[in-house]
């Protein structure tokens, strides 16, 4: 048997597929299950019965909160909501450089600034206690500055959080302006819940990758929400909702999808690198949107079982199901979201993954630094 050098460098597949990196108390995809859980508890269990907060305090601290704790947790995060004013006075400008991107694009820079504001310091130089009150502070404020860049990006002014809301009815309530309904509140809350974390996704390994660095909380998050803008990443629930716009008809239905997936084209909101059966969450989702009813949730499933039938007549042996954005692109427009929230609200959740994720790659010194076989000319060559 060969042994390789210590410092040898090992092959991987494209992308990292499959590819174990370190271990995690943080949960896990079992993809040819269909199945996912933060900590010791599905995921899906917890959105159907349990509250934000709840799985915000079991992500940081391992356990899930019993009353008075959820009480104080909430009391504690709440007060961490407001904007500083330097913050606030900047978020009109970031909204007018960012009116053809949106509000997950200001995000970007609004959060960079309010890290540096509150003086975040490098992970590297800090305990846990700070590191984590840092993740609060951050986790708190994103959604304030998610629904003051979308309602100053429409010529409406901010609304200020309420410390007396939960935070998926606050978030709601700041969007609007009107405090929402119980049953949009839950639905979303669910949608929430079920997007906090979802194993080594591309956002989260950035966040961890420059974790690994020592590099402060916010400059972790800010590469998060980076990758998290990408189509491919989570930038699909409103084009989801567009590929049924596109569709526009149910007698267009089979010959619209016939021709994508003769042409090799993508359909938005099916497929999923991880799961090889049904995602849980779009089971969950289609549930929600099952219980508002009506004609775009009867579309969307019509759709939904025709993709499926089509792609076991054209390409058999080859399964594709619908991923957490088609359902929750759905379920955002029937609670009265603007598309252009569809992604941002996806953010305003996973920051508390990413954060848990931080937390616990902060815990480890070995910066994480990967090589790469180069294809280039050989080298060197004489200058010319």
């Amino acid at each position: 048997m060969t042994t390789l050098p210590v410092d040898a460098p090992m092959e991987a597949p494209r992308g990292l597929s499959g590819v174990i990196v370190t271990e995690t108390r943080l949960g896990d995809v079992r993809g040819r299950e269909g199945f996912y859980h933060y900590r010791q508890y599905s995921a899906v269990e917890l959105a159907r019965h349990r509250t934000f907060e709840d799985v915000w305090y079991l992500m940081f601290h391992g356990e899930l909160p019993d009353e008075e704790q959820r009480g104080e947790f909430l009391a504690r995060t709440a007060a961490l909501r407001p904007l500083p004013a330097d913050i606030r006075d900047a978020l009109p400008a970031i909204a007018r450089s960012c009116a053809l991107s949106g509000p997950l694009a200001g995000l970007r820079t609004a959060l960079s600034q309010t890290a540096a504001s509150a003086g975040f310091r490098p992970l590297y130089d800090i305990g846990p206690r700070q590191r984590t009150e840092d993740a609060l502070a951050a986790c708190a404020k994103v959604p304030v500055i998610l629904t003051a860049l979308q309602r100053i990006g429409r010529g409406l002014a901010p609304v200020e959080p309420r410390a007396d809301l939960p935070y998926a009815a606050n978030y709601l309530y700041m969007l609007t302006g009107e405090e929402p309904d119980a049953a949009r509140t839950r639905a979303i809350e669910a949608y929430l819940i079920s997007t906090v974390d979802h194993g080594f996704n591309a956002s989260t390994f950035t966040a961890r990758t420059i974790a690994s660095t020592g590099a402060d909380l916010g400059a972790c998050l800010v590469g998060a929400i980076g990758a998290l803008s990408g189509p491919l990443h989570g930038g699909a629930p409103s084009r989801a909702l567009d590929t049924l716009d596109a569709i526009g008809t149910p007698d267009r239905i089979d010959p619209w999808i016939r021709e994508r997936v003769l042409a090799g084209d993508r359909i938005m909101g099916f497929g999923h690198p991880v799961y090889r059966t049904e995602d849980p969450r779009s089971r969950m989702l289609k549930g929600i949107a099952r219980e508002f009813g009506g004609a775009l949730v009867d579309f969307a499933v019509e759709v939904e079982r025709k993709v499926v039938e089509i792609l076991a007549e054209l390409k058999p042996g080859r399964e594709l199901h619908t991923n957490v954005e088609f359902y929750a692109g759905v379920v955002m427009e029937l609670c009265g979201l603007p598309r252009d929230m569809f992604t941002p609200t996806f953010a305003a959740a996973r920051v508390v993954g990413w954060s848990a994720n931080i937390l616990e790659q902060a815990e480890d010194p070995k910066i994480i630094r990967p090589a790469a076989r180069y294809a280039g000319p050989p080298a060197p060559q004489p200058l010319p």
